[in-house]
């Protein structure tokens, strides 16, 4: 199971900063209150139906389409464009200084199940601590990280300015699993975690992509779903 790695992935990051300078409103609560305590603001930029609610409906799910918020990042549009895999949400998430987002997970968010969350970091700064299952990961202005968001992940910010992310949500093909498994910079979850039902879905989700590397994948995993189902007999 792949916890995070860096995406060799161009991003203008240039002209996002620049196009982000102007923006002043159109900024909502992010809608989970439970999971952060201080201010973690939302632009939408893709929805379900481009409409503006960021929570997904699930008669939408399948339909995700540009929110007139994208018109104002062009430079964003353009990489969108350019990622040669299916995205889903789009959206820019300003956790403030001073701010926290509490330990959480997502569900069906893993390259394992078929999709990946993408961030990006677009402003900043040293003190901003992001763990993904107790790993901390430090992200710089202009890089592209896949986060396996099934597993446990949380987020301070101890900076005096804010942290925006830009946060794609992709589904997993040959192009987009060429960039996480192919990472100088990669991450997997130690063996001793492993749940052998867990085993069995990462491995018939793998063969699923139909590549070299998925297959290397399921391969390797077959071999410790047997190991472990040895051990416990």
């Amino acid at each position: 199971m792949v916890i995070y790695s860096k995406a060799d992935i161009h991003v203008p990051i240039s002209k996002i900063q620049h196009e982000l300078k102007r923006i002043r409103s159109n900024w909502i609560n992010h809608f989970n209150t439970a999971h952060y305590q201080g201010l973690w603001t939302v632009l939408p930029l893709r929805t379900p139906g481009g409409a503006d609610s960021i929570i997904p409906d699930l008669g939408m799910a399948d339909h995700y389409k540009d929110h007139p918020n994208m018109l104002l990042f062009p430079a964003i549009k353009q990489l969108i464009d350019e990622m040669h895999c299916e995205t889903m949400s789009v959206r820019l998430l300003n956790l403030a200084a001073g701010a926290v987002i509490k330990q959480h997970c997502d569900a069906e968010l893993a390259f394992e199940k078929g999709e990946a969350r993408l961030h990006i970091p677009v402003h900043t700064n040293p003190d901003v601590a992001f763990y993904v299952n107790n790993d901390r990961v430090i992200m710089n202005e202009g890089e592209c990280w896949y986060i396996n968001a099934n597993l446990p992940h949380r987020v301070t910010n101890d900076g005096h300015s804010d942290r925006i992310h830009l946060v794609i949500d992709c589904k997993v093909n040959p192009w987009l699993e060429h960039f996480i498994l192919d990472s100088k910079i990669i991450a997997h979850a130690p063996d001793q975690n492993r749940d052998p039902e867990l085993l069995k879905q990462m491995i018939a989700a793998l063969k699923m992509h139909q590549t070299s590397h998925s297959f290397k994948m399921a391969a390797e995993f077959q071999n410790e779903y047997d190991d472990l189902i040895k051990s416990k007999a």
